[in-house]
């Protein structure tokens, strides 16, 4: 492969060039692709020889974002990148997802795309130039690869549809989505928008589709100039003489199954005794090809429920191609966590949690491009008791974090701003029960859970995933699809809003693409799901409760001159420190654009972050004549006691002021150390302070 680059213009004002030939010339394609001053290095290298039995194509994608590429450190102890992060695992499964349908079917080799971001200008987006990437070097190598793809972000701002937006372009964008395809058609697509309409996403869509009929010309273009001939791949078949034994001995018994109706259990075990059946029949006679038999078996199986769905228009369960399951709600679940919810669809069930916390529970992020602490996070837990397996319980895998990013940017568009309300919010969605569409059941439950906790969402936002089965002369579109039928069918497409318009979106296809025409079907009966859903959701809740739960924590605000922020802080933070730890709260201070001290204040109960309120203020000359103030007896004298109401700020509780009664020894009343409360009677000059608890004592009486 010799040397050279070559660039297009694929988008008004957008260049992408693509340099081969210079880098990684051992992996079987390689190629550098560069807008701006981004640069990514995309390699695939895919084995000659699939492994011995292999029977799933083990494809494997790796986008890195080194932090030198900005001239960066990575954070934390260690400075050196470590394993990949959330941002890095997300624009792999982009990658991957748009990739894999692509291969030819039967093709198992083991194949590794690596795709590293060399050089980040802050501005343009390595993700979906690793996807770009990752085709061309398929494209141009000699493995199998029934492509081109590209991918392309497509944002709006004004109006106007805007192809790879700037970071900048973004921040002022009402969507954010990524579309990969071939030239003839979509095969991925994922993104978040400001409650768009169907007609306007279908939009969004054609004109990121404009824009990768271009790149995949160009591709096209460079394989004819650059391109190694491609390795012989045939797709091994069945001999012929098992799939007809295999044929006549479950095809009637599979399709009989198939057409009664029945619940993922019933359906499973059924299905399970007729293959088994056949397995232990013909196991003497074709020992060696077992594999081979439960694989026409599978199909078979597949068959028979896409031509029942095709032809009868009938799905497993009973129901017609635009039925939804029945659904269940409850809120309140949990009897300690600030708000929870139950959230069942048919077999698909999420419990879902929220916490409410202070600033200090933000969480930090470190990426190429984003900096700021995220206070509003999702997580997804898919334990394997939740489709009856037995199984580790280890971390995050990709496909958990991908779920719990979907359903985390359904909400975001429409969760409150932390100045708004003030809290950092983790939603936790525990998948307990699985059978197609958990992520969606997440933003079900997650909508209803962060209302049950009086976040002031400011929509109910649901979700729905549909399907789809292309026949010869037919395509049908399925909503609320199992678990099966996402296996089985063409299409997962994921759609999740309110009434009024789509925050998120994820399809993936596993044909080669999709027609606008059944596109538009899809996004309008998922539309149709969706108010359906969220009215079933308003039989429980409609709206935010009107007070948070007991057990969240409390907070009052405060705003002191720009002047008096170090002393409420003290030297090495000593004042700030003892005053969080005499009063039980978490305090943090930020100046603001105008130079003032804003002071948040948390506290498990009002009557600590109050007591710290009037200590801060007393720190900054605010005392105020006739407050209450919670104090410390610093001294102990004939007359009276010295009792510290603030950080350096003493008064005097006179003897006289001690107790209704006379008081004979001030020593048989305190000791030093203790706390007391007292009340401001006067600050005299000199800012002399003039205590009394007899006062309270009579309030009290």
């Amino acid at each position: 492969m010799k040397e050279d680059f070559r660039s297009v213009e694929f988008a008004p004002g957008k260049v992408l060039s693509i340099e081969t030939g210079r880098i990684a010339k051992q992996a079987d394609g390689a190629v550098v692709v560069r807008m701006g001053d981004t640069m990514v290095l995309c390699t695939a290298v895919s084995a000659k020889e699939p492994k011995p039995g292999q029977d799933f194509f083990p494809l494997t994608v790796d986008h890195r974002e080194s932090f030198s590429a900005a001239g960066k450190f990575p954070g934390g102890f260690i400075k050196r990148e470590g394993r990949p992060s959330e941002k890095e695992i997300l624009s792999s499964r982009l990658i991957d997802r748009s990739l894999r349908p692509l291969f030819p079917k039967g093709y198992v080799n083991d194949t590794q795309i690596i795709s590293s971001v060399l050089s980040s200008d802050g501005e343009n987006d390595g993700d979906v130039l690793g996807g770009v990437g990752a085709s061309t070097a398929l494209h141009l190598s000699d493995v199998p690869f029934d492509g081109p793809m590209a991918e392309v972000r497509v944002g709006r701002v004004d109006g106007e549809f805007i192809i790879n937006p700037t970071i900048s372009e973004l921040e002022k964008s009402d969507i954010d989505m990524i579309v990969g395809g071939t030239a003839d058609s979509v095969l991925m697509m994922e993104g978040e928008m400001e409650e768009i309409s169907e007609k306007e996403m279908l939009g969004a869509i054609k004109a990121a589709h404009d824009a990768i009929i271009t790149l995949c010309e160009f591709q096209k273009e460079l394989r004819e100039e650059f391109g190694k001939p491609k390795r012989e791949f045939v797709a091994p078949t069945n001999p012929e003489e098992i799939e007809n034994k295999v044929n006549e001995l479950a095809t009637e018994k599979i399709r009989e199954v198939v057409n009664i109706g029945l619940g993922k259990e019933e359906y499973n075990e059924k299905i399970k005794e007729i293959k088994d059946g056949v397995v232990a029949e013909l196991e003497e006679e074709y020992e060696e090809e077992i594999g081979t038999v439960k694989k026409i078996l599978s199909t078979i199986e597949k068959d028979e429920l896409r031509n029942m769905i095709l032809e009868k228009k009938k799905r497993i369960d009973g129901r017609s191609p635009e039925d939804i399951r029945d659904i269940w709600t409850q809120v309140g679940y949990l009897a300690r966590t600030h708000g929870s919810s139950l959230f069942t669809r048919g077999e698909t069930q999420a419990l879902v949690s929220v916490t409410l916390g202070t600033k200090r529970d933000e969480q930090s992020v470190d990426t190429l491009f984003d900096e700021e602490a995220k206070q509003f996070m999702l997580h997804y837990n898919f334990p394997p008791y939740s489709v009856g397996e037995a199984g580790f319980l280890r971390g995050p895998g990709r496909r958990e974090i991908g779920h719990g990013h979907l359903a985390e940017r359904a909400l975001r568009k429409l969760m409150p701003s932390f100045d708004e309300f003030g809290y950092v919010i983790r939603v936790i969605s525990d998948i307990t029960e699985s059978n197609g569409s958990s992520s969606m059941a997440s933003v079900c439950g997650g909508s209803m859970a962060l209302m049950d906790a009086g976040v002031p969402l400011k929509k109910p936002v649901a979700g729905i995933a549909m399907g789809m089965i292309v026949g010869e002369n037919n395509t049908v579109v399925l909503s609320d699809i199992r678990g099966e039928e996402d296996f089985m069918g063409d299409m997962d497409f994921k759609t999740a809003g309110s009434a009024d318009g789509i925050t998120a979106c994820q399809m993936d296809m596993k044909v080669q693409g999709i027609s606008f025409e059944v596109l538009e079907e899809a996004l309008e009966q998922a539309h149709a799901g969706r108010m359906h859903i969220l009215g079933k959701m308003a039989e429980t809740i409609t709206e935010p409760r009107g007070q948070l739960s007991e057990f969240a924590p409390q907070f009052l605000k405060m705003e002191i001159d720009g002047d008096s922020i170090g002393s409420v802080i003290g030297p090495g933070g000593k004042v700030i420190q003892t005053l969080q730890k005499e009063t039980d709260t978490e305090i943090w201070i930020e100046e603001d654009e105008s130079g003032k001290g804003q002071i948040t204040i948390s506290a498990d109960s009002l009557d600590k972050a109050e007591n710290a309120k009037n200590r801060i203020k007393a720190i900054v000359g605010h005392l105020e004549e006739g407050e209450i103030y919670k104090g410390v007896v610093k001294t102990i004298k004939d007359f009276g006691a010295f009792v510290e109401i603030a950080p350096n700020r003493d008064g005097l509780l006179h003897i006289s002021e001690i107790d209704n009664k006379r008081v004979e020894n001030v020593s048989d009343y305190f000791k030093v150390g203790d706390e007391i409360e007292v009340k401001l009677l006067k600050i005299e000059p000199g800012n002399k302070l003039r205590l009394s608890r007899k006062v309270l004592l009579d309030q009290e009486d």
